[in-house]
């Protein structure tokens, strides 16, 4: 009996099946949201939601929508990471993926442009604001789930577990609009869009969305708070005002932390949202070929071309290309745990920094359009390889920046204040680039490479966090600059 007693006593509080669970349910739900809302960005918002006029205006307007929700998520940082830090981490986390589920399935309701005038984009923003205020305390309450009840030695594998949502999210989200796509008839085509998707198709993703919201709750009301934060308020660590301690103290690995991120949000975004735009935008000679058929005036000086690939042809593409994403986020954990998270990321940061110049040979139209259809797809994968080697080590590091009672705050905001930086002003700043550029994507390659400068250099002058022990970092931590 004496010798089941501490075996028993040492059982986690949460099975490691319900560990990933709950932390990979919530982050596949934010991503899902996330690659839904991309997806009508560019496909229906741009048509829906704004006045008729300039084609690339209204994608820019629509990507303000999308990058709105960033400028929403530092906010929801501070509030749930005050929560998280000082309540726990279960009930923080059923309340932002509530949150974040009802803003996601609303958005399936709302009238369009023609139908309320400047009403519709007005309540496209608001619930777009309210995505973003949840998905701020989202993937740092995930990551603190996966990495606080992690063995000894496995954090940065179990730190992967949220980070595999963002390629689960893509492919569940792609894979319903491509049978939404082929159900629905097509009159020009299975790659072009329909007038029953557009007025009414679109719509499916984002209802479909309630379900996976609650499963997730389910799984995530049987969670039990971890040891590490059990410790922290039994041991009196807890703070009344986890901002004040984390600005106070810390402020050194909050922005470290912010700019570590910056070039996987920037990747990543250029890799879903532009390229879509970018694939299936048509070439100059298609445009021409379109307006001259529709009897309409076509001027090629101001018009920016894309590839001219067909929208589903091009997403299978995408999907192709983020199983290597998947692939690659889970093998990124045991290397972190082997040779350490800095040192493995400085080599990663750089081959992003190389793979940026090399976006106008990939991405430039070729002669034979087999040729241009292999380029972009070894573009495709070889991004989102890099992608997920950068992005799966994150859901350890980030935390492992901070001490327990400030745990939360401090990698909740590193993370969305990033993502202002690279993932809000990503896609309208590439959409730019792109047009003054001509339709060529070179300048688009060159931010994506400065992007990885910056994070090259903030990951320079941190610190390697693998040895990092939950178990003592209750307080203060000593993880500034070297």
């Amino acid at each position: 009996m004496s010798s089941a007693a501490p075996a028993a006593s040492a059982a986690p509080a949460n099975p490691r099946s319900r560990v990933i669970t709950a932390s990979l349910i919530g982050t596949t739900i934010e991503f899902y949201d996330f690659y839904v809302y991309a997806t009508a960005a560019v496909l229906v918002f741009p048509i829906l939601f704004f006045p008729a006029g300039n084609d690339t205006v209204n994608l820019l307007l629509s990507f303000s929508i999308f990058g709105a929700a960033m400028v929403a998520r530092p906010v929801g940082a501070v509030i749930f990471g005050h929560f998280g830090d000082k309540f726990g981490r279960k009930a923080t986390l059923v309340g932002s993926l509530l949150t974040m589920g009802v803003a996601t399935f609303l958005i399936g309701f709302l009238p369009t442009y023609g139908q309320v005038g400047i009403v519709a984009p007005i309540l496209l923003l608001i619930l777009r604001l309210a995505q973003g205020f949840a998905l701020g305390g989202e993937w740092s309450g995930a990551a603190l789930v996966a990495t606080e009840n992690a063995p000894k030695g496995k954090r940065a594998w179990y730190g992967t577990f949220p980070q595999l949502g963002a390629p689960i999210g893509f492919i569940i989200a792609n894979t319903v609009f491509l049978v939404i796509y082929f159900l629905l008839p097509h009159p020009d085509g299975p790659a072009q869009r329909s007038e029953e998707f557009l007025a009414w198709g679109w719509r499916v993703p984002f209802l479909f969305s309630a379900v996976m919201v609650i499963v997730g709750l389910y799984v995530r009301l049987k969670l039990v708070e971890s040891a590490t934060f059990a410790k922290a308020e039994k041991t009196g660590a807890i703070r009344k005002f986890p901002l004040g301690e984390v600005v106070r103290r810390h402020w050194k690995q909050l922005i470290l932390g912010t700019f570590i991120m910056l070039a996987t949000y920037v990747l990543f975004y250029l890799m879903t949202s532009f390229t879509l735009a970018y694939g299936t935008k048509a070439t100059t000679d298609g445009a021409a070929a379109a307006a001259q058929a529709a009897g309409t005036p076509f001027d090629a000086a101001t018009y920016v071309p894309g590839l001219g690939f067909g929208y589903t042809d091009f997403v299978i593409m995408q999907i192709v290309g983020v199983i290597f994403f998947g692939v690659f986020t889970l093998l990124s954990g045991p290397v972190a745990d082997s040779i350490g998270r800095r040192r493995l990321l400085l080599w990663i940061t750089g081959l992003i920094g190389v793979f940026g110049l090399l976006f106008n040979v990939f991405l430039l139209p070729q002669l034979d359009p087999k040729f241009s259809g292999a380029l972009v797809q070894a573009f495709l994968i070889l991004g989102f390889m890099l992608m997920g080697a950068t992005f799966g080590p994150m859901g350890a590091l980030l935390p492992e920046l901070f001490p327990t009672n400030v745990r939360y705050t401090g990698s909740a905001i590193s993370y969305n204040v990033s993502s202002i930086l690279g993932a809000a002003l990503a896609p309208i700043v590439a959409t730019a680039l792109w047009a003054a550029a001509g339709g060529s994507p070179w300048l688009v390659g060159i931010y994506l490479s400065g992007s990885a400068v910056l994070t090259f250099i903030a990951l320079w002058l941190s610190k390697e966090t693998k040895d990092v022990e939950y178990e003592t970092n209750i307080g203060h931590a000593d993880l500034g600059i070297r």
